[in-house]
């Protein structure tokens, strides 16, 4: 494993690099950091260059305060630093709207997609479903009373167990994602981002080959709109897994890490 950090702007992006063979860069979500994708790093093995770092108010990445900021320059900038070619990309939740991002902007650097519950610029604003919007409220409320830790606690039951099954995840990859997002939940806030894009009308642009996952236990509107991500990228499989949520590669999942690995030896 070599570890580096990469200057991007007023960041210095926390990132590492581990194995040979072809480039992956792996984009985590809004409410981990790199570490999350250590299941699915063991399970590739040394025969692919997985790369992956801490987006700003993540993990160990140091940054200033820049307004106008861009995720997909960040991850430019480590692909730069240790690809200089195209690279399979994974991103999950706010990594997959990253990750399309970037493959919409830099189609050469991108050679294959795999997106896991991904967050899409431009989708329509969800209708979040009872249960969902009773948990988003207590969110508002524990934040509001300044109490990180309950806030920490009841995200754990929408992203990590599923809003539906509290307390389902186990106890290690509920300690992990509490850690992770606990760093998150108490960053200094990086600055606002620049403009996002519009991939919800462009999916039908992307022509790599692309992987598209979902846990069955996710909120429903990020089911919906993984199955919309499918049917409108050209080249695109679509795979719902079973009794999971929004992070099974957290959870290391047995049939997303197969499915990913048996994606990326067919390339």
């Amino acid at each position: 494993m070599t570890l580096i950090t990469v200057a991007s702007g007023r960041a210095q992006l926390a990132a590492e690099a581990t194995g040979h063979g072809g480039a992956v860069l792996m984009i985590h979500a809004g409410v981990t950091d790199r570490t999350s994708w250590d299941s699915l790093v063991a399970r590739l093995g040394d025969g692919f260059r997985t790369v992956r770092f801490d987006a700003r108010g993540y993990g160990e990445t140091a940054y200033e305060t820049e307004d106008g900021w861009s995720p997909v320059a960040d991850a430019l900038a480590v692909l730069d630093a240790c690809e200089p070619g195209a690279a399979v990309v994974i991103g999950c939740s706010m990594g997959g709207r990253t990750a399309l991002d970037l493959t919409l902007a830099h189609p050469d650097r991108v050679s294959a997609l795999v997106l896991i519950a991904p967050a899409v610029s431009g989708a329509p604003a969800p209708v979040l479903a009872p249960r969902v919007a009773e948990l988003d409220q207590l969110i508002d409320a524990a934040d509001a009373d300044g109490d990180v830790d309950e806030v920490n606690r009841l995200e754990a039951i929408v992203w990590l167990d599923g809003p539906e099954r509290p307390g389902r995840a186990s106890h290690t990859a509920r300690e992990h994602f509490l850690a992770m997002n606990g760093v998150a939940l108490r960053a200094a806030d990086p600055g606002e981002q620049s403009e996002p894009g519009d991939a919800w009308t462009r999916l039908g642009d992307i022509a790599v080959p692309t992987l598209v996952i979902v846990g069955d236990l996710d909120l429903e509107h990020i089911r919906r709109y993984a199955l919309q991500v499918a049917a409108s990228i050209p080249n695109s499989t679509f795979l719902e897994l079973r009794d999971v949520a929004h992070l099974p590669h957290l959870e290391a999942h047995d049939g997303a890490l197969d499915a990913v690995a048996g994606f990326l030896a067919a390339r």
